[in-house]
């Protein structure tokens, strides 16, 4: 597991330079969580990005398994990026902990098109309380292990309004995301009001 934990890690470093915190979070009969999080001011572009580290210490199994298989299946970390500056988004370090280890808590498989929902903003005062799981391998690549062991995966997160979120449950993520593109949404803007969906 700490091996793998190495590689996430340095996988990260990598993509998104060194980080400037880090919080740890242990929730009762899981693992050890921690949030990353990374400045991103070259070129002024004032972008905070939190990731996960831990989730993918651990293969996701499939809720309808009788018995989780230690080695196989699918392995994750979250990515989520906002202006930074703007709000305080450094409590989303908690939140964030809770949504990594969603899949030893409740058994959940988390894949791009799915949805998240904390019940709570996701930082005091955010207009969002779930986020959309996006496609992986932009902003960080795929981190391949030796088999049989599945590729780590790095699933940037898109924060959504409960209009959204209601919407896409409807909808289906796709036509929210053309929504957003149509609409040219700042998906890191962590002030932005829902997209109009009528």
């Amino acid at each position: 597991m700490g091996e793998i934990l190495d590689l996430v890690e340095a996988r990260l470093r990598t993509a998104l330079g060194e980080p400037d915190a880090r919080a740890a979070v242990t929730f009762l009969g899981t693992d050890r969580f921690e949030v990353l999080r990374f400045l991103d001011s070259q070129g002024g572009s004032g972008v905070v990005r939190y990731a996960t580290l831990g989730m993918s210490a651990q293969p996701m199994a499939d809720p309808s398994a009788l018995l989780a298989d230690p080695v196989k299946g699918p392995r994750a970390e979250l990515v989520l990026s906002m202006r930074a500056g703007l709000a305080d988004t450094d409590q989303v370090l908690r939140p964030l902990a809770v949504l990594a280890a969603s899949p030893q808590v409740e058994g959940v498989v988390v894949a791009p098109g799915s949805s998240l929902d904390l019940g709570e903003p996701l930082w005091p005062g955010a207009p969002f309380s779930s986020v959309l799981v996006g496609e992986p391998g932009g902003l960080v690549a795929d981190l391949e292990l030796d088999a049989p062991l599945e590729p780590v995966r790095f699933l940037p997160l898109l924060p959504m309004t409960p209009h959204e979120a209601a919407w896409k449950r409807v909808r289906g993520a796709r036509e929210l995301e053309e929504r957003w593109l149509a609409r040219g949404t700042d998906l890191r803007d962590p002030l932005r009001a829902s997209v109009p969906l009528d």
